[in-house]
């Protein structure tokens, strides 16, 4: 089997973004740190899909309505698990290391392994597709992944990455709930976005999810003007 086809096609929309958003830094961070976290990204998606493997279990497991079933799959099942899990990249990882700098940068390291993330679940979703060698239908939902699934990552990632700076520089005297806050919105918009495509019908099926996509444009392309503003780096 060529697994070229679906290497390529799942790193693009991440790498696309990656390139993109490493342009928001005045002072690039090291080649060395960026792939890193990318990769620790990359890493950090296998025990989430074997935790939201588990948590689905549990859920069935539950006997609830379907609805009710699907809202806490969706809200805790996936989104909460995967805004967790690349949030603690993050922390574990650039949280008092001598590259990070400024408070500008956990925007981009939670960017970076929301992207690495998103690569691997590219790769997870794109296997199962029966013909490798039906280029254009690897290709057309990669597109797909690029502009939705991929760009959701990084922009809740982004959104949480400037809690955590505010935090560091702004509310330093209530820096676990401003991060919990950012968190939780992330959850919450990743959980609707998901919930809306999985679930809802007619029109708000796409609707929804592109009003939360332009709401998270605006505020991450707000929020790295606001946080190159500040200037003391702490740690959370």
């Amino acid at each position: 089997m060529n697994y070229i086809p679906y290497i390529f096609f799942s790193l693009a929309p991440s790498v696309i973004w990656l390139l993109f958003f490493l342009k928001k830094d005045k002072l690039p961070e090291s080649n060395k740190m960026i792939l890193k976290i990318f990769l620790f990204g990359i890493l950090i998606a296998i025990p989430t899909a074997l935790v939201e493997i588990g948590l689905t279990e549990e859920i069935s497991a539950l006997t609830l309505p379907s609805f009710i079933s699907q809202i806490i799959y969706t809200f805790i099942g996936i989104a909460l698990i995967e805004e967790i899990f690349k949030y603690w990249v993050v922390k574990k990882n650039i949280i008092g290391h001598p590259e990070m700098d400024e408070p500008v940068d956990l925007m981009i390291y939670m960017i970076v392994a929301a992207l690495g993330f998103a690569a691997l679940e590219n790769l997870l979703i794109l296997l199962p597709l029966s013909n490798p060698f039906l280029f254009a239908e690897i290709a057309v939902l990669s597109i797909f992944r690029f502009v939705g699934a991929t760009f959701l990552h990084a922009l809740c990632s982004g959104l949480i990455g400037y809690f955590m700076a505010t935090a560091i520089a702004g509310h330093k005297k209530k820096k676990f709930q401003t991060v919990g806050a950012g968190i939780i919105i992330a959850i919450l918009l990743h959980g609707l976005y998901d919930f809306s495509i999985m679930e809802l019908e007619g029109n708000f099926k796409f609707l929804i999810p592109v009003i939360i996509l332009l709401g998270l444009i605006f505020f991450v392309t707000w929020g790295f003007k606001k946080v190159k503003t500040l200037k003391s780096v702490s740690k959370i």
